[in-house]
């Protein structure tokens, strides 16, 4: 059971008797019966009804109950347990091919249904439990643990897209790489646990600075990369801003210290159709560092020569 709710079922056959019978027993077993006479009719209950298993009778008139499993199988997180008569010409295999969670005979033996219908239950939900971990397990392997921005590893690959799609599409692909001033000075000053909680603002700072359609990273250290598709060197140019004016009105406020302003140097390029992604990086990197080398809090940007 979910909590105090039962689980619901909604058993599908064209026999009264047996759609009747099968709600009494499901009823004092504790679940949630619903009844439909056709696999038509079951459709447009689960679109309409929250339902965690089906059983359906596999000869109807109409659909099929095995044309009905692999229209819920494509569309929806739902068990569906098929129903037979053993004079029937359907195997086990062909019900498990579309989409069945099992399979049993008639004249049903209810005591089994309910066995059958908890092994279901408990299947269905080791395998959204082992869904959900592995996204987290992908979440993690992408993300900065502490900036929960994108890491450097997931950066490149998102780069390797993006510079392909733009020589493909012939958009235009900017790139955006920021470096935290004088970050080492506040670490020896204040320490690194004080040290991450800037990183961690910043990264927020950051992630409310984006369209939608940029990413950013944490690249290293106090370094972070922002990926802007579609978007020239001079329209980046125009979003850098956003940070530097997030970062003006935050003060941050070291233990044991004064309100401190945190300033970045930013460095923005544009790709040029057929060089290197390192090329690239590379070009954006040393424009962060003319921002560096002309007093730092400011934005720079460099252009690849002879790119057409």
């Amino acid at each position: 059971m979910k909590g105090t709710q039962p689980h619901r079922i909604l058993v599908v056959d064209d026999d009264k008797a047996i759609r009747d019978s099968m709600s009494e027993f499901l009823q004092l077993s504790g679940y949630e019966p619903s009844m439909a006479t056709s696999a038509e009719e079951a459709l447009t209950f689960i679109q309409q009804q929250a339902t965690d298993i089906i059983i359906t009778d596999i000869m109807m008139d109409g659909m099929s109950g095995l044309e009905l499993t692999r229209r819920v199988n494509q569309d929806h997180d739902i068990g569906v347990i098929v129903m037979t008569g053993y004079s029937d010409d359907y195997s086990y295999e062909e019900a498990i091919s579309s989409g069945a969670s099992d399979f049993v005979f008639k004249p049903i033996r209810f005591e089994e249904l309910v066995l059958r219908i908890r092994r279901v239950l408990r299947e269905r939900q080791l395998a959204r439990e082992r869904k959900e971990m592995l996204a987290k397990l992908e979440t993690l392997a992408i993300t900065d643990g502490l900036t929960r921005l994108y890491n450097s590893r997931y950066f490149y690959n998102q780069l390797k897209i993006e510079t392909d799609r733009s020589s493909r599409y012939d958009h235009p692909l900017a790139l955006m790489l920021l470096d935290i001033d004088f970050f080492k000075r506040y670490n020896d000053a204040y320490g690194h646990l004080e040290g991450d909680k800037v990183l961690i603002k910043i990264g927020k700072i950051i992630q409310s600075s984006l369209r939608k359609m940029d990413s950013a990273y944490r690249y290293g250290g106090e370094e972070f990369t922002i990926i802007l598709p579609e978007t020239s060197a001079e329209e980046a140019v125009s979003v850098a801003p956003r940070i530097q004016v997030g970062l003006k009105k935050t003060r941050f406020r070291p233990a044991g210290g004064k309100p401190v302003r945190i300033t970045m140097s930013i460095g923005v390029t544009e790709y040029c159709p057929g060089e290197s992604i390192s090329t690239f990086v590379q070009r954006a990197d040393r424009a962060m560092y003319v921002s560096k080398n002309n007093g730092r809090n400011r934005i720079s940007s460099l252009f690849a020569k002879n790119c057409s």
